[in-house]
């Protein structure tokens, strides 16, 4: 009877198109369910490792691989009978099978069909998301804790697009090794839905280790809650918009003149891969965004704009001010805090960006590669968040804004960020 057991379950399996189970309550009519007799044979099939059973969330996907037979057994016995218990062909039966022959050319398909969980996930080289972030067919949206990829409006069922490079990964995450070295992180039921072509190149980028999920990115999509925190580089954009809410309470023009809320760059993101010349275009799109973004309208009728410099000939010469002395100049004449460190040091990071950026445009630097970016461009983006937050908090003591302060997400209000 096992045999015949086996080969039914089997059959549901690879036929269902999602390597689903197949309920107790289907197998009716092919066998007598209700008898105690074919209730121990699932048991013996269990403890065989012929079988293996899901009673759990939805048991109709193998959502996870490597539960213990053990624990199997123990909720089987426990279950209600035949209630929503779902069977499978176990890993160990699976792996002889002839029916795993279609899938020798989709590595992660194969992977489920072997018996892998829907929701084990793999881990890969940042750089895997290069072909996508660059490729204007795609769409590429991603907050460094979440994403997803999908071919665009445009592109889809074109005929200027190979079918299978029309991509949709419905989610990506993030994960980390104990050094906190960043890797992509990806479902097996979503690599499964690859084109064989792409889920080859996947493959090729997969990195084996120590390495668990963003805590937010398994907190969303394994527990189902919002997460605990919010993305250090949604949280910088949330306070340049937030400052320009506060200038407008001020009266003043917005002091950034764009907040980048809406229309985020993709690029505005931990690097995908450590090259001095992705650096330096970081830091060049991160400046754009703090100085090149300073709005001196802001500052008109507060603090002179312009300075006068007596030239080697005795004539005058008005010169314009950078965007940070201009900052720095209006800071220090409306606020006078007990400690000035943290101003001193917002001055200094927005001082440290523009000088970053200023290094390339000076000398030819070659594209090398160095694993030490990736942590050299975690700090900037700290100190770069750490300064508009900063700024955020010297315009909430205007008077205007004390009276009628704007809403701030609670993550943001109480810096509860993720840095990584």
């Amino acid at each position: 009877m096992i045999e015949e057991l086996y080969s039914v379950i089997e059959e549901k399996y690879f036929s269902s198109g999602d390597f689903n189970g197949m309920p107790i309550y289907g197998l009716e009519g092919i066998f007598d369910i209700n008898d105690e007799a074919f209730k121990a044979s699932i048991r013996q099939a269990i403890e065989d490792e012929i079988l293996t059973a899901r009673f759990e969330g939805n048991p109709h996907i193998r959502a996870f691989s490597k539960i213990p037979k053990d624990k199997v057994l123990e909720g089987f016995d426990a279950a209600e009978y035949p209630g929503h218990t779902c069977l499978y062909p176990h890993e160990k039966k699976l792996a002889s099978s002839e029916k795993l022959a279609a899938y020798s050319e989709a590595p992660y398909e194969m992977e489920l069909a072997k018996g892998a969980g829907q929701l084990d996930f793999r881990t890969f080289d940042l750089s895997v998301l290069e072909y996508y972030r660059n490729d204007p067919r795609y769409s590429y949206n991603t907050d460094f804790i979440h994403g997803q990829i999908c071919i665009t409006d445009e592109y889809f069922e074109s005929d200027s697009v190979p079918e299978h490079d029309q991509v949709l990964l419905q989610t990506f995450g993030f994960a980390y090794d104990d050094d906190l070295n960043r890797y992509v992180a990806v479902f097996l039921r979503y690599l499964g839905n690859l084109s064989p072509e792409h889920q080859k190149v996947w493959a090729a980028k997969e990195v084996k280790g120590d390495i668990k999920l963003h805590p937010d990115y398994y907190a969303s999509s394994i527990l189902g809650s919002w997460g605990t925190r919010m993305s250090i580089f949604r949280a910088f954009t949330e306070e340049l918009k937030i400052i320009n809410e506060m200038s407008a309470l001020i009266g003043k023009p917005a002091l950034f003149r764009n907040s980048y809320d809406e229309e985020t760059p993709k690029e505005f993101g931990f690097l995908l891969r450590p090259t001095h010349a992705e650096f330096n275009n970081f830091v060049l799109l991160l400046d754009k965004m703090m100085s090149d973004n300073i709005n001196k309208k802001f500052f008109e009728d507060d603090v002179e704009l312009e300075d006068e410099e007596e030239r080697d000939d005795g004539k005058i010469v008005v010169k314009p001010k950078g965007t940070i002395q201009i900052l720095e100049a209006w800071v220090n004449k409306y606020f006078k805090p007990s400690d000035p460190t943290p101003i001193e040091e917002m001055m200094k990071t927005f001082r440290k960006v523009r000088q970053l950026r200023q290094k390339p445009a000076h000398k030819v630097n070659i594209d090398s590669f160095d694993q030490e970016l990736f942590k050299k461009q975690r700090e900037i983006v700290v100190n770069a968040y750490d300064s508009v937050r900063t700024l955020r908090q010297i315009l909430a003591n205007h008077p205007k804004v004390r009276a009628n302060p704007p809403k701030i997400n609670e993550q943001l209000f109480n810096g509860e960020i993720w840095d990584i």
